[in-house]
């Protein structure tokens, strides 16, 4: 069941929420048919959907690497917490719990990567939930600078004191900023406030962010999964989680220096501070919270590619490279 035949409940509740990627059948030749081969191909999806496995399917047939565009695998110490890779995969554990990393810093380090790979293999394959680490991988984002920590600080406090209070005065600073930035998202709504406050602005960043414009010819998949399907991953992947002793290694980060991006991980306090049980459901529910932010985020992607994520990867895989036009290619191949 490839993306043209997902079920009409499925492709309809995609429309009812705004989806811009309408099926597509390829024209006359079929999928892939007078289309550039894909040089990356992104895989994307919520928590939980299985992105890793058919990331990692679609690498082995290509014969080529797997990198990381998560904002929390690059961390060395929680590998359980941010579900890193088993499979040797790029830009994983690259920094120390302690170390901060932004998006600014983490692009050119993507584009480096992807590059490399490109150069070396003709494909290289990208995987993450987080958007907008993928985005500033794909494409050049053309990011604002670093503003001060305490800067920060003042706009966290003021929005969280009063959201609301908050656009308004980003309206008063940077009007094209507060036109992008919903009131009720906290994290884009303190970046937009520190900026503004700084002299900067976000808007230039936010046009380009949801602009089709990538750096190389690339395919940007994203896997549908059903709510009921999707939620028991997610439980059964947080109680892997605790079975592979994810409260042992949360005490012991927590006895270091934490970075202001590793002190957000999902599950971190709460697995530190409940007891087992109340800990893995305060987990579940913040994970199914975010798996809902990051299937919103993938509907806005320009052009993605929906396939159901509740087949097998390898499956998954093979239809990848069909629309890429790669599915000729076998490992080692130059294209």
């Amino acid at each position: 069941m490839g993306r043209r035949d997902m079920s009409d409940k499925t492709m309809s509740e995609h429309r009812d929420h705004g989806d811009h990627a309408e099926p597509d059948d390829g024209g006359e030749g079929g999928e892939g048919a007078d289309r550039t081969p894909a040089e990356v191909i992104a895989v994307f999806g919520p928590t939980a959907s299985g992105k890793s496995a058919v990331a990692e399917a679609t690498a082995a047939r290509l014969g080529t690497d797997v990198i990381s565009v998560d904002a929390l695998q690059v961390y060395r110490g929680l590998p359980i917490l941010t579900n890193q890779p088993t499979h040797a995969t790029r830009l994983v554990a690259i920094r120390s719990l302690a170390e901060q990393m932004t998006v600014g810093e983490f692009a050119p380090l993507a584009h480096r990567e992807i590059d490399a790979v490109v150069a070396a293999h003709a494909a290289a394959v990208v995987t993450g939930g987080t958007g907008l680490y993928l985005r500033a991988a794909l494409t050049d984002l053309d990011l604002p600078p670093a503003v001060e920590q305490e800067t920060v600080e003042r706009a966290e406090r003021a929005v969280d004191a009063d959201a609301s209070g908050a656009h308004a005065r980003l309206g008063e600073l940077d009007p094209a900023a507060a036109a992008a930035v919903h009131p009720n998202d906290r994290q884009r709504l303190v970046r937009a406030l520190a900026l503004a406050e700084s002299g900067g602005s976000l808007a230039r960043a936010v046009d380009r962010l949801w602009s089709a414009e990538t750096r190389r010819p690339t395919l940007v998949v994203g896997l549908v999964l059903g709510a009921e399907e999707l939620d028991r991953r997610i439980r059964e992947r947080a109680r892997r989680m605790f079975a592979a002793g994810v409260a042992d290694e949360v005490r012991q980060a927590l006895e270091q220096p934490l970075s202001r991006t590793v002190e957000k991980a999902l599950g971190l306090r709460e697995i530190a501070a409940l007891p087992a049980g109340e800990a893995l459901e305060g987990l579940v529910n913040r994970t199914r919270r975010y798996a809902r932010y990051q299937q919103k985020w993938m509907r806005r992607i320009p052009g993605v590619f929906l396939l159901d994520g509740e087949r097998d990867p390898d499956t998954i895989a093979g239809e990848i490279l069909a629309r890429a036009g790669l599915a000729h290619v076998t490992p080692g191949t130059i294209v």
